[in-house]
């Protein structure tokens, strides 16, 4: 299938399924070391700063990945490279599940982050399937399985670890990568993009989109901004957790990541209201938050509900923008859509790992309180970020609708849908 007949394509309910199943578990790879960074921590003897630096090794390889491995998405055969992809995650889980040493570890995580861009790879993949008239909804519900990919990983890597330890839990990721190459192999379909450039070009190209298109570099910089604020929190929720007044287990650490799923899965509506022209509107709401929930986060090192309530609705936030980002890049050219994948998620990951290096600096100076101040530097960023460009974007006083430009075709780069903020 080329990019010529990807409009008269449609994604079946099987490849939804496997898609939306597929980007949970290939992300969640990223996600197991979190609730177990304290029992990392005492088996090699690493302070806890030093045991965070997994998180920010494994997030600065996925966005290096993004960069160089995602852009074959738009010049190979994309079910072939999903399944290569997952086969040599699984390879590089058994590494990382059979560590004996710091080092080892470390280049294990960074392998699963290289490995695990497929989660990116598979996502523009659904949106070139997906008619145009439910893109956003498609993008909605696999992105809905990524997210809950993010959560379900603490969960489970802190059951899998109180049970059997932290090494079991890689060993059981492998084998679900594995399966997870060969379903996809039999069940999705293939595809592959017309008339996309050699490798060099093809990179090359991710650098002229970002400069080429100002939603990307306004949607890639509100990702950047919320993604550090999800890493300060994820990366020294296990720090806080294990310590006092808490001292929770790896098991009750890892149940943590349910606090989240509600929020998650009620963010899964952002690519519904996208498509309804409302992203300007979700932007906002989601900025606000992002910023305001750090203040019950922060009581939150000694009230356990209010740090529950703060989690869910620090993930609805999170995660509504970026289910917002995403819905939007995907409307500006259909035949380079893993290349917008891998300018935004360059930015974004790259972010993550800066948040995670500074939570674990925080962390170790300041404590919570530290760590809630630095996330809400980052929330009130981005707060200022959508304040600005709705400023920049308000038609000028006397102006009015019937003065502007016929542009119902929706989804153009030209469109007020692909400028709103």
């Amino acid at each position: 299938m080329t990019a010529a007949t990807a409009q008269d394509a449609r994604l079946g309910r099987g490849a939804i399924v496997l898609l939306t199943v597929g980007t949970g578990l290939s992300v969640a790879n990223n996600y197991y070391v979190q609730p177990l960074l304290g029992a990392i921590g005492r088996e090699f003897d690493l302070p806890a700063g030093q045991a965070g630096l997994l998180v920010t090794v494994a997030q600065s390889a996925y966005a290096a990945a993004l960069l160089l491995v995602l852009p074959l998405g738009d010049l190979l055969e994309r079910r072939r490279l999903i399944v290569g992809l997952c086969t040599a995650c699984s390879a590089s889980l058994v590494l990382m599940a059979s560590a004996g040493s710091e080092a080892l570890l470390l280049a294990g995580a960074g392998l699963v982050g290289l490995c695990s861009v497929v989660t990116q790879v598979m996502v523009p993949y659904a949106a070139s399937l997906a008619a145009p008239d439910r893109r956003g909804r498609v993008v909605g519900t696999v992105m809905a399985g990524l997210l809950c990919g993010i959560l379900f990983a603490r969960t489970v890597a802190g059951a899998v670890a109180q049970w059997a330890g932290w090494h079991a839990v890689y060993w059981w990721a492998a084998g679900m990568m594995l399966l997870l190459a060969v379903a996809a192999r039999a069940v999705l379909p293939t595809y592959r993009e017309a008339g996309a450039p050699d490798y060099r070009r093809l990179v090359a190209s991710v650098f002229t989109l970002f400069a080429r298109e100002p939603v990307l570099r306004l949607r890639a910089a509100y990702g950047a901004l919320s993604f550090a604020a999800f890493s300060v929190l994820w990366t020294s929720l296990s720090f806080l957790l294990s310590a006092p007044p808490y001292s929770y287990s790896t098991g009750a650490i890892g149940l943590f990541g349910l606090a989240g799923l509600a929020g998650a899965l009620a963010a899964a509506r952002a690519g519904r209201l996208a498509d309804r022209g409302l992203a300007g509107a979700v932007t906002g709401a989601t900025a606000l938050l992002l910023f305001l929930v750090w203040l019950p986060l922060g009581f939150g090192g000694t009230l356990l509900p209010v740090l529950v309530l703060g989690i869910v609705v620090f993930d609805l936030a999170a995660q509504g923008m970026h289910i917002t980002n995403q819905s939007e890049i995907y409307r500006l050219a259909p035949e380079a859509r893993s290349r917008l994948t891998s300018a935004y998620m360059t930015t974004y990951f790259l972010a993550g790992a800066a948040g995670s290096a500074l939570a674990s600096l925080a962390w170790a100076r300041w404590g919570w309180t530290g760590v809630a101040l630095l996330g809400t530097v980052f929330g009130a960023a981005t707060t200022a970020l959508w304040l600005a460009s709705a400023l920049r974007s308000r038609p000028p006083e006397g102006s009015c609708a019937a003065d502007a430009p016929d542009t119902a075709q929706a989804g153009t780069p030209d469109s007020p849908e692909s400028r709103t903020p």
